[in-house]
Order: structure tokens, then sequence, then C-alpha cells
């Protein structure tokens, strides 16, 4: 029978495209902006936000976002402001996120820790049809931002001083990075789940780069990829019955051993079958030839 046939299993096919296409068109400015690792540290956060959710019995997608976006933020204004580089940011955003989230899941209910292991995991086959308009929703405003601001975003993320010398808005494009990083994180959290997620940002982009040379190619094929291991991931868990977040990021470096592996070798072939240019001085007449004709 269709695996798709089933509605949870189309919510669950929706909900990994859009965050396939919205995460890479996100995550390349990180890539560019050397902070591949952010979507780890707010997943972390995020968890807190998930703990604080189960303690308070109130939705922890909901306090996912609010605790993720006041720690993207609050991190963004330390690196800024503060002496505490952009790695030690990440650090602390990593350990803090992480115990708070252990230690608030710890004062609530036992029988939470099963729904613990969704958020962290990814569980896209219980996407509701609420889970997936949020994620709709959120994700055409990420991926707005994203393309709309294109030129600003890659510009502050290639050279901060120049962009802050040519008059863009460098504090509120790197409050906006750092907003839309920590929403996307937490819509991601049924698809890929917390532990997941940065993957999903980054890996796409490093097999584009294997392949294109200009930033809006790069972003075009990290989408195309995005999308491609969503899917694929999709129906591959529906078929060998695994875990669909784990299986799409493995889909996703499995695309990006094959772009690797494939571009290197069409590297290889194209210089071997290339003629051969002769060294200048080897069209240079022999030692002899030349006292010979000098001696004339």
């Amino acid at each position: 029978m269709d695996l798709f046939a089933y509605d949870f299993m189309v919510r669950a096919l929706l909900g990994a495209l859009i965050i396939g296409l919205i995460a890479p068109a996100l995550g390349i400015y990180l890539v560019q902006r050397r902070l591949s690792l952010i979507g780890d540290g707010i997943g972390h956060v995020a968890l807190t936000g998930v703990g604080v959710g189960l303690l308070l019995n109130q939705s922890p997608v909901l306090t996912a976002v609010v605790v993720s976006i006041i720690g993207a933020i609050g991190v963004e204004l330390v690196r800024e402001r503060g002496r505490t580089s952009g790695d030690l940011a990440l650090a602390l955003l990593f350990y803090g996120g992480i115990a708070g989230g252990v230690v608030l899941v710890g004062l609530s209910d036992d029988s939470s820790n099963a729904n613990l292991m969704q958020f962290l995991f990814g569980s896209l086959t219980t996407t509701s049809q609420q889970d997936l308009i949020v994620i709709a929703v959120l994700g055409v405003a990420v991926l707005a931002a994203m393309l709309g601001l294109r030129q600003a975003l890659f510009a502050v993320c290639n050279d901060e001083e120049y962009a802050r010398v040519s008059g863009l808005p460098v504090r509120t494009l790197n409050l906006l990075m750092a907003v839309t990083t920590a929403v996307t994180v937490t819509i991601a959290m049924r698809t890929v789940g917390l532990l997941l997620v940065s993957a999903l940002m980054v890996v796409p982009v490093a097999a584009a780069q294997q392949v294109t040379r200009g930033f809006r190619s790069t972003m075009a094929a990290a989408m195309v990829i995005g999308v491609g291991s969503a899917a694929a991931g999709v129906w591959l868990a529906g078929e060998i019955d695994t875990a669909p977040g784990a299986t799409i990021v493995i889909l996703a470096i499995a695309a990006f051993v094959a772009v690797t592996v494939g571009a290197g070798t069409w590297r290889v072939l194209r210089r071997r079958s290339a003629p051969s240019r002769q060294h200048p001085a080897a069209q240079l007449e022999p030692p002899e030839v030349v006292l010979r004709a000098g001696a004339r």
C-alpha cells in the first residue's frame, strides 16, 4: 500500500519538505559566518524551553520558541558588546542549555521523558494539522527574510566592518539572523529533532559548495539537496521503519559524500583529458643548436 495514502505521512512529508527548504537557506549564512554549530547551541537552549513547558504543563513548542529566541539574542549581544568570542559564547549556550533542560525535565513528571525523546530526535509522524500550519507559516517567514535580504545578509556575514561603513543596519541584521535561527531550530524539532537540526542547516550547504562557485548558485543547490534529502528520508523511513529525522540526516550526509567524490573524480578526469601544455623552456632549442646558431 502507498505510504502517502495516510494523512499522517502526508503531513510528515510536507513538514519535512518545508524544513529541508528553509534550513539550508539559513544555514548558508551561518556557514559563511563560520557559525556552523550555532544550531546545536540553540537546540540545547530549546531543550530548556521544552523543560519549562513540561514543568508548567504548557506547550513545549511555544516555550521552546520563546526561550530559544531569548538565548539567541543574548548570545549575539554578548558576542557584539563583550570580549567573549563567538566560539566561547556558543560553548556557554551548549552547556547552559543542556544543563537547564536536564534539570527542568527532572523536576517535571517522569512520564514526560518519552515526550522529551521526541523533541531530541524528532517525531515527524506525530505532526498534527496545527503543527503543520505553524511550521508552514514560520517557515515562509524565515524563507522570505533569507531571500529578500540576501545581499544585505551576505554583506554582514562576509565583512561586518564593510557592511557597517556601507550604511547597513548590522546590529538589526545580526539579531534577525539570531531570531530566524532560533525559529528554524524550534520548528524543526518535529522533523529532525533538536540534536540533529544543525546537520540539515550545514550538510546540504557543504555538499553544494563542492560543485558551485557563486553564493546564489550555492544557496539554490543547497536547497535542492535539502528538499531531496527530506523527501527521500521520509519515504525511506516509512519503508524500512526507521526514525525519519535520523534517516533524513544520513541521506544528506550520503549526498555530501557522493557529491564530493563525484566532483573530485570529475576534476581528475578533466585534468587528465586536457591537452598537456608544454613548458616554455621546453620550446627552446638544445644548447648545441643555439651555440651553432650564434657561431654563424
